[in-house]
């Protein structure tokens, strides 16, 4: 009898390399095709009972609602993704790094400027899962999602002071939009946290 599981096993492994949401992972992790479907494949063929083991909980990160002076919010979209997907600007939380820090850090890194400053913190961390298929797969492995400290920020500059164009870019375009309308741009897994953080930051969206 002719054993084609690993047949099913790299098919399985190419619909996953093509769907949107682990192209997200790949790039939020840095982590290039071929490393992908390593991983991929390692997790496929682990014994049963490994890959029914959950992982050991929630990455600790940030997001950022920034809002310029007209009350509306900063939007980047995805850099080296095939469809449109916008998110807000978000990150890790380094090893002895305050979340307030950290958010900080992500605003540098990610747009280019420190022209910003904190009015506001959300009273609770906020979580999403990933789909399970991307489970023990991202940020090299053992979280099931990110559990999050979301800030509001004001930004003192001026639009040509953002510059996407970093050294490692998250984004590869950028805008300004409303804030009860992002929900709907990004993908469906982080939606609820979004839908959440529209709601707390609402009253800081005017000066």
């Amino acid at each position: 009898m002719v054993d084609r599981s690993h047949d099913r096993t790299r098919a399985l492994v190419d619909r996953l390399l093509d769907d949107p949401l682990t192209q997200l992972a790949m790039q939020a992790d840095g982590v290039d095709r071929e490393t992908m479907r390593k991983m991929l494949v390692k997790a496929s063929l682990a014994a049963p009972a490994q890959r029914q083991l959950a992982p050991h909980g929630y990455r600790p990160g940030v997001g950022i609602v920034l809002f310029n002076r007209d009350g509306h919010v900063f939007a980047g979209r995805r850099v080296d993704v095939d469809h449109e997907a916008w998110q807000m600007p978000q990150g890790g939380i380094d090893t002895d790094e305050s979340p307030r820090d950290a958010a900080l850090r992500e605003i540098r890194e990610e747009l280019g400027t420190d022209k910003v400053e904190i009015i506001a913190e959300a009273p609770d961390l906020l979580t999403y899962d990933l789909p399970a298929h991307l489970v023990g797969v991202t940020w090299s492995g053992g979280w099931r999602g990110q559990r999050q400290r979301w800030f509001a920020m004001r930004f003192l500059g001026e639009d040509d002071d953002i510059n996407v164009a970093t050294d490692n870019p998250e984004f590869s375009d950028w805008r300004w939009v409303e804030l009860e309308d992002f929900p709907a741009l990004v993908v469906a897994f982080k939606r609820d946290v979004y839908q959440r953080i529209a709601e707390q930051f609402a009253e800081h969206r005017s000066q």
